[in-house]
């Protein structure tokens, strides 16, 4: 017999490391300016262990420009598509995401309240961006959940989803009424909302890798509860599942991860709504391993769109968040029409 975890294979778990770990390389190496794999690999090897950089070898490129963006990128994306894929799983919808929902454009309201009024801390360059972000994202879920329960005491999935894409529609006017007064900040504003993660330091992905951690393993643990959820709410008390408890706490960590996300990289669609439909294809509907897989799918896929963003006009640079939302909005029509087909 294969020994396996529950869940999970262990050759799956191979598999996607190393396309990740070839993904990251791929993306470090090449840009406006290619590296060669061997110069890469010598410029980090020796920066761990504090060694001389052989000369002509473009250490600051890789070690302070390409090398925390790529972490930073890959950090966001496994964080979007574990949030996607537990708000798939939990409200049964293959187009849910943190931006169906509202939580997104929560926010991104309050990044752009910080950015526009220069709400910061001392000391901490971007936390004033990110303490508002999260707060903003846990104000938007308790209004929407709000809503949602006047309207239906049972807090139905398609009552939450309607109230959700309502209030992004809402918050999206009040962003735009924001931009139109914010004088010369305008253009930092409008790159930011096309979302990008060009300048990312370290410090940025270490506040990404915490709060992957945090509440990473709040939704990683909550699987089994989500793949009660799969054949429906009733079934899912039946079998003992607090359904109130699990959607607050899988919305809550969801949404405090989305708003450090948006804090950072800035409004980056759609990767919770693809990512998981395509690792929904090839591992199965199984939370216990289509939430790790998505960690991985997540990573590649931002990654990947990242490199198309940097490469593909270079020395221009298009927003990641244009390229996701191009790819997303295609995804998006295609699974809208497989589920109408099928009923």
């Amino acid at each position: 017999m294969e020994k396996r975890y529950e869940g999970f294979r262990y050759y799956e778990y191979i598999l996607f490391s190393l396309a990740t770990l070839t993904a990251i390389l791929l993306c470090v190496c090449l840009g406006s300016v290619n590296i060669p794999l061997k110069d890469t690999l010598t410029v980090v090897w020796n920066t761990i262990w504090g060694l001389p950089t052989p000369a002509g070898v473009s250490k600051s490129v890789i070690v302070f420009v390409r090398l925390p963006r790529v972490l930073c990128v890959a950090l966001t994306g496994a964080a979007l598509s574990l949030c996607g894929a537990a708000m798939q799983g939990l409200l049964r919808n293959p187009l849910a995401d943190g931006s169906t929902l509202g939580v997104s454009s929560g926010a991104s309201l309050g990044a752009i309240i910080a950015i526009a009024f220069g709400i910061t801390i001392p000391g901490i360059p971007f936390a004033g961006t990110m303490i508002m972000a999260i707060f903003f994202a846990f104000l938007s879920l308790v209004l929407i959940l709000s809503f949602a329960y006047r309207l239906d005491h049972s807090l139905a999935t398609h009552t939450i989803i309607l109230i959700g894409i309502i209030f992004t529609m809402f918050i999206n006017s009040i962003i735009s009424l924001i931009i139109a007064f914010s004088g010369e900040k305008v253009k930092s504003i409008m790159f930011w909302t096309m979302g990008s993660l060009a300048g990312s330091s370290y410090q940025n992905a270490l506040a990404l890798f915490a709060a992957l951690i945090l509440c990473g393993a709040v939704l990683l643990a909550s699987s089994r509860e989500l793949n009660a959820f799969a054949v429906g709410e009733d079934n899912a008390r039946h079998v003992g599942v607090d359904v109130k408890r699990v959607k607050l706490r899988v919305l809550i960590s969801a949404s405090v991860l989305i708003g450090v996300c948006v804090s950072i990289g800035g409004t980056i669609g759609f990767v919770g709504l693809v990512t998981p439909h395509i690792i929904r294809m090839l591992t199965g509907p199984n939370h216990k391993r289509l939430l790790p897989v998505s960690l991985f799918g997540g990573a590649i896929f931002l990654m990947l769109a990242d490199l198309a963003g940097r490469t593909v006009l270079s020395p221009l640079e298009i927003p990641i968040g244009v390229i996701t939302s191009f790819i997303g909005s295609v995804v998006f029509v295609y699974i809208f029409y497989s589920s109408r087909k099928v009923r």
